[in-house]
């Protein structure tokens, strides 16, 4: 009997990456999305959907009754600006609604491993130099990382405590096809589109601060990886945390110039004032990620870059073909 999963959240950018890894994997994928920003056009052909909000009762008696072997949580409210605009929202969506879904779990007896997509760009803050350990202090600088962090320690209590099975993978900051321009990240999606257009890169600051770039594929191998391997003891809050990423650190001034170089335009880069509480440098160091889950990143950036923009050029093609 294959084996089962749900991905909270797979209709989006990340969690549809995922949801296919284990359909090649020949596993059965059920997908919950409220559709709130992912697209049902990501939705893969060969997953049972099942449109809802993490936060209903209905969205726990799926979990509850569905006894799935594997949860990967990826619904959440993603925007980081949003969470400093409005941090009651962030902390209802991404707090509550996890554990609306972890109680679930417990109610449901069912031994589920539910592996939580976690944030590694904005859990550790500006106070150490990058790359960053798992074991690094955490200082998150917005609502949204310490809505992350505080999911992180309930999944830690519910593992001590109820026994449950749970990771977390603390991402970079993650880009590919299907990338929607929310948060930092999304920097790579919003300049394809702004090469695309033949407008110019608008760069904040002086192009200097560092992110860990880390592929959408590389990211759902991690998933599957943290699926299906033998896990540390269950105990502390980094006991079973793991960075995802490349432990490369790629300013946004060589983002855009790779990027012009991949698409062949010549859009000029725009310089504008830096935004406040901008990380200066981030990277994580991903030894234990490749020690305890046997991963390692398999794309290089000017791969996944020449893919993404690939990607959203293939679309606005069609999409001019249609129209």
């Amino acid at each position: 009997m294959a084996k089962t999963v749900v991905v909270t959240g797979g209709a989006g950018f990340i969690g549809s990456h995922v949801a296919d890894r284990f359909l090649a994997e020949g596993w059965e994928v059920t997908i919950l999305d409220d559709l709130s920003s992912g697209r049902e056009e990501n939705i893969p052909s060969a997953a049972r959907f099942v449109r809802g909000d993490i936060t209903t009762p209905e969205a726990a008696a799926l979990i509850r009754d569905g006894k799935f072997d594997v949860m990967c949580h990826l619904a959440a409210q993603i925007d980081v600006r949003r969470s400093v605009l409005d941090p009651v929202y962030d902390a209802t969506r991404n707090i509550l609604g996890t554990l609306n879904l972890m109680e679930a779990v417990r109610a449901g007896g069912h031994p589920t491993r539910t592996i939580l997509s976690s944030t590694g760009g904005a859990l550790y803050g500006d106070f150490d130099p990058p790359p960053s350990a798992e074991s690094n202090s955490k200082d998150p600088e917005a609502p949204y990382g310490i809505a992350k962090l505080s999911i992180e320690y309930y999944l830690a209590y519910y593992g001590r405590v109820h026994g449950l099975d749970n990771v977390a993978l603390r991402y970079g900051n993650v880009y590919g096809p299907r990338q929607d321009p929310h948060g930092e990240a999304g920097v790579v999606a919003i300049f394809c589109n702004r090469l695309l257009d033949g407008r110019a890169l608008t760069v904040f600051g002086d192009g200097e601060q560092t992110r860990d770039y880390v592929y959408a594929g590389d990211v759902a191998g991690a998933n599957f990886a943290a699926a299906t391997v033998d896990l540390p003891p269950r105990g502390r809050l980094d006991a079973r945390a793991f960075n995802i990423g490349t432990s490369i650190e790629t300013s946004v001034n060589t983002l855009a110039e790779t990027l012009r170089a991949v698409s062949s335009a010549h859009s000029p880069i725009d310089y504008a004032p830096a935004r406040a509480g901008e990380l200066a440098r981030s990277a994580l160091n991903t030894t234990k990620a490749q020690a305890v889950l046997g991963w390692t990143p398999k794309v290089t950036l000017r791969e996944g870059l020449e893919n993404t923009y690939r990607f959203f050029a293939d679309r606005r093609a069609r999409l001019e073909t249609q129209a």
